[in-house]
């Protein structure tokens, strides 16, 4: 690689990205190594479809997700994106300004504001429903019905482990942060 043009080189680079990786790293390992590859490139690849109808994968995302959940509060958004409140908050700023998506009072907490879609949202996220049947669609050409169904399911199971699996670690970490740790008396002077 040594005295390629940098044009040449970013090709060559690009081109890694999207080549098959041949490691052997035991079944399982090598399964959760596919899956967030997988994610990163259909991840990609939907900036790269949503970015045709001037949106980003994370505003359509907000959009689905209040969607299917209306009175939503911002922090559970940013829970279930996995992303930084101040993110969720510039982006509910951008599709507040564009009259996607409204902030409401909480019924209950003065201090916290429910997310909901407006109108103007629904009928932008019916505009995108072909646009996301045809990313499906040529995501999972190659797959039988059957087998995406078998494959939703095995995932919901992945879902399932991690979820359990990661509130175990917070639970176990919180044990440890409220274990008060004694110092025996023999060692105070």
């Amino acid at each position: 690689m040594a005295g390629m043009r940098p044009a040449t080189l970013r090709k060559y680079n690009k081109l890694a990205y999207y080549k098959r990786m041949t490691l052997s790293l035991g079944l399982h390992r090598e399964l959760v190594f596919q899956l967030f590859d997988t994610a990163r490139l259909a991840r990609t690849y939907v900036d790269q479809r949503a970015r045709e109808r001037g949106m980003t994968r994370a505003q359509w995302v907000v959009l689905i997700r209040l969607a299917r959940q209306q009175g939503m509060m911002q922090t559970e958004l940013a829970d279930i994106l996995d992303m930084q409140p101040i993110s969720v908050t510039r982006l509910l700023d951008r599709l507040c300004d564009q009259g996607l998506v409204e902030r409401c009072a909480h019924p209950t907490d003065r201090r916290a504001n429910t997310l909901r879609l407006t109108a103007r949202g629904s009928a932008l996220l019916d505009e995108l429903a072909p646009l996301g049947e045809e990313i499906a669609d040529e995501l999972l050409k190659t797959i039988s019905d059957v087998a995406a169904r078998q494959l939703l399911q095995r995932l919901g199971q992945i879902k399932d482990n991690a979820r359990t699996a990661t509130q175990q670690r917070l639970d176990a970490e919180r044990a440890d942060e409220g274990k008060v740790r004694h110092v025996p008396q023999h060692h105070v002077r």
